[in-house]
């Protein structure tokens, strides 16, 4: 099965790691061509991703990298070298014959090379040209350079997360990588509806650390309204909610090494039910009548459900709560959610691919259903310039000969 939603579409996407890489994998999976373009003089090394594991065995190399190969599936791949004019002029070619360009270089290193928006623009009159970076390709933090973890801590997400007396732990190395491409899609396709409306292209300037303070809605309106912190004396608390609206409401360890439940309860109800369900009388006791006391005595409440839950197998309690109205859930592991889900398995949610060098594998797919237009992914991700012949040759004309003399001249 092909997925046509966006197969008259082509991306030269000259972007890389989560990021940018991540947009385009999605466009991939919806039908796109995507064409990933990369630097043959670094061996594709710009996106570090290509050598980082894990590993699938004790072999290393630019085409083995997991992060790599799971965000690049769907595409083909080209070397091109754009310090050398013979390949600036073969991603001319290729732009003049693409919809899309995508890119998350720092700001200006593209118009550097001779590929700004207004170059493109000459090129490809309406194409959409979409830039991703820390703060974008304008104001004063223009040239600011950042990472995963800088964009976090930039963006205040860094600042929300951790443990009591301990430095902010963050969310995660490169959650904003993520999100940013989300943002990239939607943008993207919004482009491509205006120029379906209108006819004309646009530059989509993207800037991740603003992306990342639209994640914080709670944090800045609590700041703005009361100019309260989201760290401060008592917060964060761990695995407690600090939302105030449910209590107890959080993460409780079960029987086994590493095994844990998560647990809502939205009312008095829910409360009654778990005292019931756990045998546990004393979690209806005055102390813990209304949610105010029991968010008062939060510390007491969840010692007694954790002495209650860590005698427990944590599947069969979850199951139980659940039958009895209580949210509740298994933190699951790996091995749970990917091998022994059944939804996921419905979901067809990690498609199988082989790769070049490294065989088999599955892959992450996209987590929505779509009657008439679902995705596919089958193909592996590229190895490095896998396909110059297939897209220098085939779209843009070269002959085996030119292509062989341009390897040669290390312009491929």
């Amino acid at each position: 099965m092909v997925s046509v939603g966006l197969s008259h579409l082509r991306v030269c996407d000259l972007g890389g790691q989560l990021a940018g890489a991540g947009a385009t994998k999605i466009l991939a999976a919806f039908g796109a061509e995507v064409i990933r373009v990369e630097d043959p003089a670094t061996r594709g090394m710009w996106d570090a991703l290509r050598g980082v594991g894990p590993f699938v065995d004790e072999r290393r190399g630019v085409n083995l990298g997991a992060g790599f190969n799971n965000h690049n599936v769907g595409k083909l791949g080209v070397t091109i070298n754009l310090r050398q004019e013979a390949g600036k002029q073969l991603l001319r070619e290729l732009i003049a014959l693409s919809d899309i360009v995508c890119e998350n270089f720092a700001a200006g290193v593209l118009d550097r090379m001779g590929f700004g928006y207004d170059e493109l623009r000459r090129i490809k009159p309406d194409i959409i040209y979409v830039s991703n970076c820390g703060f974008g390709h304008s104001g004063p933090y223009r040239d600011f350079k950042t990472w995963g973890p800088i964009v976090q801590a930039l963006s205040g997400l860094t600042f929300t997360a951790g443990l009591p007396d301990r430095e902010p732990a963050g969310w995660g190395y490169s959650y904003m990588d993520h999100v940013a491409a989300y943002y990239m899609t939607v943008a993207i396709l919004a482009a491509l509806h205006q120029r379906e409306r209108t006819g004309e292209g646009q530059h989509i300037d993207l800037a991740t650390v603003p992306a990342g303070i639209a994640m914080l809605p709670t944090e800045v309106l609590d700041w703005t309204v009361n100019e309260r912190p989201a760290r401060r004396p008592g917060f964060p608390d761990g695995n407690h909610a600090d939302f105030g609206e449910m209590a107890p409401h959080g993460i409780y360890p079960c029987l086994g090494e590493d095994r844990w439940i998560a647990i809502a309860c939205r009312d008095d109800r829910d409360v009654a039910l778990l005292s019931k369900v756990v045998d546990e009388p004393r979690l209806t006791d005055d102390r813990f009548a209304t949610l105010e006391q029991r968010l008062l005595g939060a510390d007491a409440l969840d010692a007694l459900v954790s002495a209650c839950t860590r005698t427990r197998e944590a599947s069969s309690l979850a199951a139980e709560l659940t039958a009895a109205g209580v949210p509740a859930s298994v933190v699951k592991s790996p091995r749970e959610r990917i091998d022994e889900d059944p939804d996921l398995a419905e979901w067809g949610l990690f498609p199988t691919v082989t790769h070049t060098e490294i065989g088999t594998v599955r892959v992450e797919g996209v987590p929505l259903r779509m009657s008439a237009s679902p995705w596919n992914i089958s193909r592996a991700a590229p190895c490095l310039g896998e396909h110059n012949r297939d897209v220098l040759g085939g779209l843009l004309g070269r002959s085996d000969q030119e292509l062989d003399e341009l390897t040669k001249r290390g312009v491929i």
